[in-house]
């Protein structure tokens, strides 16, 4: 049995954060993803590896560079479960807001 790698331990890490957020612009080689950190090639490798096995980046090969770019598929596991307390967040400062315009317009009376 194939195990996938849980998608929210692999965004608990601050590298991998900063992996995905270097690449929703553009696909990049390991090498210039690499160049962004203080870290040995082989430990953004292991970081693109696990985000790789956690389908949250796909990788594409164009002639001897492999490419990497964020998968916006992969990413959807993590926006429905984020999505509820999205809402939620959002309905309270909707309230916090109606009660300060009551504050405010009470105060100026």
């Amino acid at each position: 049995m194939n195990l996938r790698r849980d998608v929210f331990q692999a965004l608990a890490d601050p590298t991998r954060r900063a992996i995905l957020t270097l690449v929703t612009t553009q696909a990049l080689t390991a090498g210039a993803i690499a160049a962004n950190f203080d870290t040995a090639r082989p430990t953004v490798s292991k970081h693109l590896q696990i985000l790789t096995e956690c389908q949250l980046l796909q990788q594409e090969q164009q002639g001897r560079e492999i490419y990497y770019h964020i998968n916006a598929k992969g990413m959807k596991e993590v926006a429905d479960f984020i999505e509820p307390f999205r809402r939620m967040w959002d309905d309270r400062f909707n309230k916090l807001e109606s009660v300060m315009k009551q504050y405010q317009a009470k105060n100026q009376k």
